[in-house]
């Protein structure tokens, strides 16, 4: 579950820190994630890596450890073909084609300079072509780089950690604390696996609104030309500035910030994200970008059978002839379960 996808590295899950039952369906998981980023920074196939990465989502949250592919196929969205790589897993303790990829160099290299935020596979795979084939490498060359590959570049070593959830709180205090110095009724929420209750993260994404920020209201300051004072976004990122936790940034929008933020009390520095959404379209947002992945396209489903469409800004009625209609008014989480006749659950039920 993620605030801006297609620009922001997201860190993995740290699978090798499961213990006890879950530590075979840990192990799959990792290999298939390993098997979803070759597909996708070396041969640039995205079905598989697609593939890959859903069984490992699937294969991560399962409640019972996986014992054959048999097993595993019984669940939507593992095939044939990765339930016999499962089998060979469970059985050797390896797989075949990843020892094979872990001895291909380019792919190799090309995954690690991947690794770096805003580095695709496109600009990995013309680094190494040009004999750039490390992050070693490439730190002496920082002219190939924009903006914000730059500041992944600088911070490479320090956004490679996870994030602690003791340390996940301290971030949490002190962005809200801010937020209420602003104004008592601004809302602030953490999302993503943090708020799913996860023991680290790898980044820390906010969600913010407030009852008078309105979609009509973002339409109308889009359209000014009077940027002095500047939105709820732009006072709280002048403020986090000010008191030096935001010490680098990468893009600053509208409604959308990406930067680095550091701790006192801490010795690293960590990618953080702010989203501004109109009121209305909140608590939709809330839940997409809470996850996990799994849960929404659950949940999504559920929605369409019920005869509605839902996405990250709104739920809607679909007419009978399929045409969406105005959204409903949606005031909380509970309102969307509510509307689509299904039990409540809360974020850390979201998992899976």
């Amino acid at each position: 579950p993620y605030l801006i996808e297609m620009t922001s590295k997201r860190k993995q899950p740290d699978l090798d820190s499961e213990d006890g039952e879950q530590s075979t369906n840990a192990k799959i998981a990792k290999i298939m994630i390993e098997l979803s980023n070759y597909e996708k920074n070396k041969n640039r196939n995205l079905f598989k890596f697609k593939a890959y990465r859903k069984a490992a989502d699937l294969i991560k949250t399962h409640p019972t450890p996986i014992k054959s592919g048999k097993q595993a196929k019984e669940m939507n969205g593992i095939g044939d073909k990765i339930a016999k790589k499962i089998d060979e897993i469970l059985t050797t303790g390896s797989l075949k084609k990843l020892c094979e990829v872990k001895q291909d160099d380019e792919a190799n290299s090309i995954n690690e300079l991947t690794k770096i935020s805003g580095v695709g596979p496109a600009l990995a795979k013309k680094l190494v072509s040009e004999g750039i084939k490390s992050v070693e490498e490439l730190k002496k060359h920082p002219g190939k780089l924009n903006h914000q590959q730059k500041i992944g570049l600088k911070y490479f070593e320090d956004l490679e950690l996870r994030i602690p959830r003791a340390e996940m709180l301290q971030l949490e205090e002190l962005v809200l604390s801010e937020a209420k110095k602003i104004d008592p009724d601004l809302i602030a929420t953490a999302c993503g696996s943090f708020r799913r209750g996860a023991s680290s993260s790898g980044d820390i994404d906010f969600l913010l609104t407030h009852q008078t920020f309105t979609e009509e209201t973002r339409a109308r300051e889009a359209k000014s030309k009077d940027k002095k004072k500047g939105n709820h976004l732009d006072q709280l990122i002048t403020r986090l500035k000010n008191c030096g936790f935001i010490t680098d940034v990468i893009s600053h929008g509208q409604l959308k910030f990406m930067g680095i933020c550091k701790l006192d009390s801490s010795q690293h520095h960590r990618r953080i994200d702010f989203q501004l959404i109109p009121f209305e379209q909140y608590y939709c947002g809330l839940i997409h970008f809470t996850g996990s992945d799994l849960f929404n396209i659950y949940l999504r489903g559920e929605a369409h059978k019920q005869g509605f469409i839902l996405n990250e800004y709104s739920l809607r009625p679909l007419g009978s002839t399929g045409v969406p209609g105005e959204p409903l008014p949606v005031t909380s989480e509970e309102d969307v379960f509510d509307y689509l006749g299904i039990e409540y659950k809360g974020p850390t039920e979201r998992s899976h």
